[in-house]
């Protein structure tokens, strides 16, 4: 059963357990607005200011081709960046550009640090097996929708109800709140 926790008392839960962890994972996951972003940089700066180096953040954002592509960017997560992680230790791939609509520029992460991967669809099964630190953002509609408007103006706001979709049905077959040790209401 996930545990419910408030903004600050979560990070610091977190910033905690991943410290004690040699190579620890932490997932974010929560509906678009909700605040992932925002709430990973925050844990980013925590967990560089508590331990040795900066964590590195890999958001979904940079994954999805596009914005009917949040199967294939949680597909492209799990085959190019964490599998290889899981395995050698270290992994590479592109992001996507959405100005070019292709994946350009090539990362690389390698154990050492934290990993914190921020984004919808980031919480499934494969995830909430290779890691105990996962967190569901649940945040009301409106808001989340308040939120996207006030960061991205009209941008995003033209996709909104195609993303919902996805994101309904990835949850739907996913259970990602379900897979979440916390919960951020």
């Amino acid at each position: 059963m996930a545990q419910l926790f408030e903004y600050d008392e979560l990070i610091s839960r977190l910033t905690e357990e991943a410290l004690a962890k040699p190579n620890p994972i932490i997932i974010i996951d929560g509906r678009a607005g909700s605040g992932k972003t925002t709430f990973a940089s925050q844990l980013q700066n925590k967990l560089f200011l508590e331990g040795d180096s900066a964590p590195r953040v890999i958001h979904m954002d940079d994954l999805y081709p596009g914005w009917d592509g949040l199967k294939d960017g949680v597909s492209y997560l799990q085959r190019l960046v964490l599998n290889p992680l899981i395995t050698k230790g270290s992994s590479s791939w592109q992001e996507y550009n959405w100005e070019t609509n292709q994946r350009d520029i090539w990362r690389e992460f390698s154990f050492g640090t934290p990993l914190i991967i921020e984004g919808c669809g980031s919480l499934n099964s494969y995830t909430a097996s290779i890691t105990p630190l996962t967190v569901w953002f649940d945040v009301p509609e409106e808001i989340r929708k308040l939120r996207t408007l006030e960061r991205d103006g009209d941008k995003f706001i033209q996709y909104w109800d195609i993303w919902a979709a996805q994101e309904l049905d990835f949850i739907a077959l996913e259970k990602s709140p379900e897979l979440a040790s916390f919960i951020l209401r």
